[in-house]
């Protein structure tokens, strides 16, 4: 089964990944801290869209009780993010740190956009904590009770 990521988290991350490679283009301390946090976000923006937010795509679905059999596919995703959940947070504590240095050069050289996109991403980063993760695992264990009483 395919999965889609639900439309309004893909933009906000396309957007993210937007907002810092233009980071990365600036010289100086900001563009050193932005490719700093490039290089952790990257891939784990990649292992998000691989099997943490794919089975938010559900959840209109699920909401209305309409599943069907080949939504047992999801179950590897959710399995998959909640044994790395642990190292997925873990994630965003050093792309956080990275914000803070980045933040900092930031306001040294008076780029304030960028302040703000660093508190953005910080912001995203709790609500995958907070909401996103937790749902998507949501979805899986709901799918696992249904499937018991229904397939």
């Amino acid at each position: 089964m395919f999965l889609e990521i639900p439309k309004s988290i893909k933009l906000e991350h396309e957007e993210l990944h937007e907002d810092l490679e233009e980071a990365t283009m600036e010289s100086g301390s900001v563009g050193d801290a932005a490719k700093a946090v490039q290089e952790v976000l990257q891939p784990h923006f990649l292992k998000e869209e691989k099997f943490a937010l794919p089975p938010l795509g559900l959840l209109s679905q699920l909401s209305k009780d309409q599943i069907s059999p080949e939504m047992n596919d999801v179950l590897e995703m959710t399995e998959k993010l909640k044994t790395e959940l642990i190292q997925m947070i873990a994630e965003h504590r050093e792309i956080v740190a990275r914000l803070k240095i980045l933040t900092e050069a930031a306001i040294k050289e008076n780029k304030l956009d960028y302040v703000q996109f660093a508190e953005k991403l910080t912001l995203h980063a709790q609500t995958e904590e907070e909401v996103l993760y937790p749902a998507a695992i949501l979805v899986g264990e709901y799918l696992k009770t249904k499937f018991m009483s229904k397939f």
